[in-house]
């Protein structure tokens, strides 16, 4: 089977099955594979995964598309402008190959869309006698290969480099196979693709064991000359469950809705129950959570988005944000200084107390980023502390949290499998065997999955003051994962890092409608 590879995963053409997701894109199944330090031993770690291709499909049907057009034999004119946009933005970068030529199917790169269609789109032709003329696309097309346009209507395809003028019908090209789609998917993309990937957790284990079984790892050459040897069933580790905690309600509450209303206007929803808080609590504590969110790819000018949000309060319940734009793909967040001390400072306004400690859990970072963001960040805290009292040196726990990975745990025994979906139980951590081995992180799944297969969190404590132990950190995180006021479950990361989030993404959406609404639209101030 042919595969095209797509960082540290594999995948297929569909075969035998169709998950179209709209606007020309479908998903292609696969596999990730990697090799990760685990404790005395290099672990490899597989899983199943999908992501969004282009269809290989008629440039033509791939507009209709896009543009939602049902028969583009009903459609006599040529495309408005606002259509002539959006296909452009569709398609430019895409590979095309042209089927004009016999078997020689030669390929371009797509560079832009015309404005004017195939009848009127021209370009300066040499003759043979040297002599330059100016011919329409329609025209060249009729005469070179005797091709009377269907769609001479339609604009044409520019590929190469724009300042080579080489232009193609859209009739005469298909969209070459394997390109994987890496701008976001919309809404409903993104709900089909869901639907379609999601799968309980005993049938994900099941294709997984299906997948080594067919890799035969004992019979690569490579695995036989360096004397690797790959076992085929997955991993026994020990897990554990941690108690939930109990949560302290303020009345009668309506789901959803009446939460978000009775946090905006100031009120509290759940607190935890005072006897059950770990000892971090017994001095003043503030928790921190660090997001940056990025522009789509391949869009270099939108900027960047960091947010980083505080507790307010002792329970922890009530948060404060502040937002910053930096430079595109920036994962430091340059002015966290700034931002951390503005925190600091309303603390204390709203407890009258200096923390003591400071939890900070930053999401987003990748490993190979750990050692450059650990280095500014954490030099950017303790500047934000020195900045209000020379001598106020609180103590720093800097944890980073990763949703982004594909270690998946499973019930070695079906009875502890819990819901339709057969996943762990909330609560389950692990520490050992599949850990590095020497780092301080660990896995926790603290939400209850109900659709597909629950993904852990990994949390690496990078940087620890407050010497916390392994059960403490487990035990205060997991809490913290129940103080989201959105719902009344536990939800999969702890609630700072989540405002974090939902703080950067909302910011992304103020900066689009000023960028809309200014006459310099690409300048943010």
């Amino acid at each position: 089977m042919k595969y095209t590879p797509v960082g540290r995963s594999f995948f297929s053409a569909p075969e035998g099955y169709d998950h179209p997701l709209g606007g020309g894109r479908e998903v292609w199944f696969g596999f990730h594979q990697s090799v990760r330090p685990a404790m005395w031993k290099m672990m490899l770690n597989i899983d199943v995964s999908a992501t969004a291709f282009y269809k290989a499909q008629p440039v033509i049907q791939f507009m209709c598309e896009v543009l939602d057009i049902h028969n583009i034999d009903e459609q006599p004119r040529p495309l408005t402008d606002s259509h002539r946009v959006k296909f452009t933005k569709e398609i430019k970068g895409l590979k095309v190959e042209v089927t004009h030529c016999g078997t020689m199917r030669r390929k371009y790169r797509v560079c832009n869309v015309t404005r004017r269609p195939a009848s009127h789109q021209t370009f300066p032709l040499q003759l043979e006698n040297g002599q330059t003329v100016e011919r329409t696309v329609a025209q060249y097309f009729r005469e070179k290969y005797t091709l009377q346009l269907k769609y001479p209507h339609l604009p044409c395809l520019q590929v190469g480099q724009e300042q080579k003028h080489t232009y193609l019908p859209l009739e005469v090209c298909n969209i070459v196979a394997g390109q994987r789609c890496i701008k976001k998917l919309t809404d409903n993309q993104t709900s089909t693709m869901i639907k379609a990937t999601a799968r309980s957790a005993p049938d994900r284990q099941e294709e997984i064991s299906r997948l080594v079984r067919s890799a035969n790892y004992e019979a690569d050459p490579f695995v036989q000359e360096f004397q690797f040897k790959v076992r085929d069933e997955m991993a026994h580790v020990t897990g554990r469950v941690l108690p939930a905690p109990m949560l302290q309600y303020g009345g009668r509450t309506l789901a959803n809705l009446c939460l978000k209303i009775n946090v905006k206007l100031g009120g509290i929803n759940n607190i935890l129950v005072p006897h059950q808080r770990p000892s971090v609590f017994q001095q003043p504590v503030i928790f921190l959570g660090a997001d940056v969110t990025h522009p789509p790819a391949g869009d270099g000018k939108k900027p960047s988005i960091a947010a980083v949000v505080g507790s307010m309060d002792a329970h922890p319940s009530r948060y404060c944000a502040t937002v910053r734009v930096q430079r595109p793909r920036q994962e430091v967040i340059q002015d966290l200084a700034s931002m951390v001390r503005e925190l600091l400072i309303q603390f204390y306004k709203s407890t009258r107390y200096k923390p003591t400690r400071i939890i900070f859990y930053r999401d987003g970072v990748s490993e190979g980023q750990f050692r450059q963001v650990l280095y500014y960040e954490l030099l950017a805290i303790r500047e934000a502390c020195i900045s209000l009292e020379k001598e106020y040196q609180p103590g720093i726990t800097y944890i980073v949290v990763q949703k982004r990975h594909h270690t998946r745990l499973f019930c070695a025994d079906r009875n502890e499998r819990v819901g339709r979906s057969g996943n762990i139980p909330a609560g389950t951590t692990v520490d050992t065997d599949i850990t590095h081995p020497y780092e301080f992180d660990f896995y926790l799944c603290s939400h209850a999955g109900i659709q597909g297969t629950s993904r852990p969190s990994h949390y690496h404590v990078l940087w620890d003051d407050n010497c916390f132990t392994a059960d403490e950190f487990q035990l205060l995180t997991y809490q913290l994962c129940h103080t989201y006021v959105r719902c009344t479950r536990s939800v999969s990361i702890p609630a700072p890092a989540y405002y974090a989030h939902l703080v950067a993404f909302r910011a992304r959406y103020h900066l689009v409608d000023k960028e809309h609404d200014s006459a310099e639209g690409s300048h943010v101030s």
